[in-house]
């Protein structure tokens, strides 16, 4: 999107047209919680679509940890240089004013957030028991009809892996679809029997282009992606 073009991150157009449809159709005097903003791609796109009397919450420790692929490990420079980034991206916005940020783990920030929420957007720490975390804990305050998007859906293994315990065989979260990695849940599914199923079928479905995905990890990993670079092919991106 060209909103936030300039503005460093993993977040695809599409995705990004995703993310701002659903803030789009966030109540007046809604509640959009996000769980990892990073340097604010995400966060301007949900801040600018939502209507002003919504309350946009970004959640991010900028403590310099699981900032994006195979980057887990945080240091005090790149959570400074994050930070810093974060508040400029949003003031050249213009939607500053918009936002409010909780400097906290997602974790410690579920006392700090009132009420329901209507848009919840997961794109917090990859890991398995983290992001299985935000999904429950985070799930559960998402209302009746609200809707919960996740990044690095069937792509990250650890996110995969939270969802396949969590939503796949749930009876609250309706799978709507994705963008690439980013899906799309809603919470009204009716909790029959069938409609679980057919909920559970829709979402083991993505499990081949899960698969596709872990396999380009492990090539780009190793460095193959340089060898179909000299026999004249590209190299293909990380997948998100």
């Amino acid at each position: 999107m060209q909103l936030v073009a300039d503005v460093e991150g993993w977040m695809s157009p599409g995705q990004g047209a995703t993310l701002y449809d659903a803030a789009d159709r966030c109540p007046p005097d809604g509640t959009i919680v996000e769980i990892g903003s990073f340097r604010g791609r995400s966060t301007i796109v949900l801040a600018t679509a939502s209507d002003p009397s919504v309350a946009v919450i970004a959640i991010d420790p900028h403590a310099g940890n699981d900032r994006g692929p195979q980057e887990i490990d945080g240091f005090a420079d790149e959570a400074a240089d994050d930070h810093a980034a974060f508040n400029a991206n949003l003031a050249a916005a213009g939607v500053a004013d918009r936002v409010t940020h909780l400097r906290t783990f997602s974790d410690d920030a579920l006392t700090e957030v009132d009420g329901s929420v209507d848009v919840l957007y997961i794109d917090g720490a990859h890991r398995y028991a983290p992001a299985l975390a935000d999904i429950r804990a985070w799930g559960d305050r998402v209302g009746d009809g609200g809707t919960m998007l996740i990044h690095d859906s069937f792509s990250s293994i650890g996110v995969t892996l939270a969802i396949l315990r969590s939503l796949v065989f749930g009876s609250r979260f309706r799978y709507v679809g994705r963008s690439r990695s980013m899906t799309i849940y809603v919470a009204d599914l009716d909790g029959g029997l069938g409609s679980r199923v057919g909920n559970a079928l829709r979402q083991l479905a993505q499990l081949p282009w899960f698969a596709k995905n872990v396999a380009l990890k492990v090539l780009l990993t190793l460095k193959l992606g340089k060898l179909l670079e000299r026999t004249g092919r590209e190299s293909p991106e990380w997948p998100y």
